[in-house]
C-alpha cells in the first residue's frame, strides 16, 4: 500500500515545522508549502498544492493579533477567504482537510472551560477572522476536522515562552498578567495529535490544549524558576497594558471530546513545558 500523501500549508511556521517532522516519523509523506514561494490566498497555487494529495492540513494563518485591528482585510483574506476556497477545492477533489483555529473565537467571559458547543463571540478582529474561517470551511461541504488550539509554543518561532526567556536574558524585571488563564500547548503535542486525526480521518470540531490550567504569570514563574531564577517577576492585570486588540481572560478548554480519539493521555502542561525548556 502506498504511503499517504498530505499537503501541509504553512509548513515553515512554528506548528508546520513540527508537523512535517511528525509526519515523517509516522511514514506519512508530507509535501510542504509556505511563503514566499507559496501563497494560500492564490487560488491557482492552492489548487496545485492539493493535486495528488490524500489530505490537506492547513497551518497557515495571519496571527498578528494587534495588527489585525488595522490590517483587517489581510487577516480575513488569509484566515477566512482562503480557508473557504481551500474547502471548496477539497470538496471537489474529495480530499479531507484538517484546519487549526483558536481560543480567540471566544470572549473569555465564561467562568468554566469552553466546550465545542459554546457560542463563539470574538472580541478582536483576529478572532473574528478565524471564526469566519471555521464557518467557511464547514459551509464548503468538504470532509474536515477543525482543531482549536491555544497558547502554543515551539522551537521554530517566537512565542510567549521564548519571549519570557529572551527578556530574562536581557536583564531587568518582568511584569506578566495574572488574569489571563489558559493552557500552554507545545506544537510538538499538537503535531502528534494532528497525525492521529489524519490517520483516523476524524471529522468535526475539537478543542486541544495542554492538560491543566495556569495564568500567564504562573507560566512565566514556572519558566524563570528553571531558566533564570534571579529575574525579578511581578504580576499585573491586563488592563495595565494598553493594546490595540483586546484579549480573552478565560482561554480554558475542555478537551473531553478529543481525548477518546488519542492514543495517549494529553500531557500536563508542566511536563511538556519542562521537556521544551530542557531542549533549549
Amino acid at each position: 500500500m502506498a504511503e499517504p500523501v498530505v499537503a501541509i500549508v504553512g509548513a515553515a511556521g512554528m506548528l508546520g515545522t513540527d508537523l512535517v517532522a511528525a509526519c515523517g516519523k509516522r511514514g506519512i509523506v508530507a509535501r510542504a508549502y509556505d511563503l514566499p514561494a507559496f501563497d494560500i490566498t492564490d487560488a491557482a497555487q492552492l489548487q496545485g498544492a492539493i493535486e495528488g494529495a490524500d489530505a490537506v492540513i492547513n497551518c497557515a494563518a495571519y496571527t498578528n493579533v494587534d495588527g489585525a485591528e488595522t490590517e483587517t482585510a489581510v487577516a480575513h483574506r488569509v484566515n477566512a477567504e482562503a480557508v473557504g476556497r481551500l474547502g471548496a477545492l477539497a470538496r471537489d477533489a474529495g480530499i479531507w482537510v484538517l484546519h487549526f483555529s483558536t481560543d480567540f473565537v471566544f470572549d473569555g467571559g465564561q467562568d468554566r472551560p469552553y466546550v465545542e458547543t459554546d457560542e463563539p463571540n470574538p472580541i478582536n478582529e483576529y478572532g473574528r477572522s478565524k471564526l469566519a474561517g471555521e464557518q467557511r470551511l464547514l459551509e464548503s461541504g468538504c470532509p474536515c476536522c477543525i482543531v482549536r488550539i491555544e497558547w502554543t509554543y515551539g522551537l521554530h518561532g517566537k512565542n510567549f515562552v521564548t519571549k519570557v526567556i529572551e527578556r530574562a536574558r536581557q536583564g531587568g524585571s518582568l511584569k506578566v498578567v495574572d488574569d489571563q488563564v489558559g493552557s500552554p500547548t507545545a506544537t510538538t503535542e499538537v503535531a502528534a495529535t494532528a497525525c492521529t486525526l489524519l490517520e483516523r480521518r476524524a471529522e468535526g470540531l475539537f478543542h486541544f490544549a495542554g492538560a491543566g490550567y495556569a495564568s500567564r504569570f504562573d507560566v512565566a514563574k514556572f519558566i524563570l524558576e528553571r531558566c533564570a531564577p534571579q529575574t525579578d517577576l511581578s504580576a499585573c492585570r491586563s488592563s495595565d497594558f494598553i493594546t490595540p486588540a483586546q484579549r480573552p481572560l478565560n482561554s480554558r478548554f475542555d478537551c473531553g471530546k478529543i481525548r477518546p480519539l488519542l492514543a495517549l493521555p494529553i500531557r500536563p502542561w508542566q511536563e511538556a513545558l519542562e521537556s521544551f525548556l530542557r531542549q533549549l
